[in-house]
């Protein structure tokens, strides 16, 4: 992949591909062909056949999905199952039809079984039954995994995908029913220190344990498999570090300054009760994660507080 490369990023307004989008251009590429939504929707064949054929990318970065927590995964699993879906055959198949020289596929730990051994490897992969809050997605996810290794298998390709733990960072999603963990403590702890509240509701039991990795690691190991591995086995993105809820919240509440009380909502589902990927796999390759947790919460935090105006509907 050399700097002249034309190189397609899917999703490059989503939180994994603005960061993909970022670490290129900090490294010299400049023939970067980015499309929002409204320009190309990605479950249209006919639309992304006909941009493929036009545009004659390199190389792929699939970071486009539909993404959110647990509220919102459970709440609409269809529509989560079809958009992640069609985006997968779309783009990964008129990939390999328009003769692109690689495929990056971002996957997600949601992947793997529930109650899968800690920490995950990637032969883990269909082994046990899905959690079932997200298992639409989780679902789509796979045959992205999947398909990548049959179009490999069958046609040749050098189609890749890895799997990164639980991502955050600035830009991510502050929608109060839509977020993810991070971003929707971050949010609550903000509100309810700005209101004075004695007290912030989270949700479940605070014991559910989880890795995090800043979104801009994330997109440093994207490119760094892009330029350095081939081969069908998926390879898992983490820090090796795992935190409870419960610590989690604790870490967020000093980050943001909220000095009350942290109070759980038992009638609120918990999850997968852990979920540790084994990254030894890529460690193996001579890529580390770079920012630290307290750290990235803190940039993450920030973006929050220069950007109210924009997540204030969400």
């Amino acid at each position: 992949m050399d700097r002249q490369s034309k190189i397609y990023v899917a999703g490059h307004t989503g939180l994994v591909g603005s960061a993909i989008v970022r670490k290129l251009r900090e490294e010299g590429y400049t023939n970067l062909l980015i499309k929002s939504h409204k320009e190309l929707d990605l479950t249209r064949q006919a639309d992304v056949w006909e941009f493929f054929g036009r545009e004659r990318p390199d190389y792929v970065f699939v970071a486009a999905a539909k993404v959110g927590g647990v509220y919102i995964n459970d709440k609409l699993p269809a529509e989560f199952m079809y958009t992640n879906l069609a985006i997968t055959l779309n783009v990964i198949d008129a990939a390999y039809r328009f003769g692109v020289k690689k495929l990056l596929y971002m996957g997600s730990s949601c992947i793997y079984p529930r109650m899968a051994a800690q920490p995950i490897k990637e032969e883990c992969l269909l082994t046990g039954e899905l959690e079932k809050t997200n298992e639409a997605y989780a679902l789509a996810k796979i045959s992205g995994v999947k398909m990548c290794e049959f179009y490999n298998r069958q046609y040749g390709t050098d189609f890749i995908s890895c799997m990164p733990c639980n991502a955050y960072g600035p830009g991510d999603n502050f929608d109060p029913e839509g977020s993810h963990v991070v971003p929707a403590l971050i949010r609550k702890f903000h509100e309810a220190k700005e209101t004075q509240a004695g007290e912030a509701v989270i949700w479940g039991t605070g014991t559910p344990i989880r890795e995090f990795i800043y979104i801009d690691d994330i997109a440093d190991a994207a490119v760094f498999l892009m330029r350095h591995y081939s081969g069908n086995g998926t390879v898992n993105v983490g820090t090796g570090t795992e935190f409870s809820i419960g610590e989690l919240a604790g870490i967020i509440q000093a980050v943001v300054g909220f000095e009350g009380k942290i109070v759980h909502d038992l009638s609120k589902p918990d999850g997968t009760p852990r979920k540790l990927v084994d990254a030894s796999k890529i460690f193996r390759m001579g890529w580390r994660p770079k920012v630290p947790f307290e750290e990235g919460i803190r940039r993450t935090y920030r973006d929050f507080l220069e950007n109210m105006g924009q997540y204030a509907g969400g």
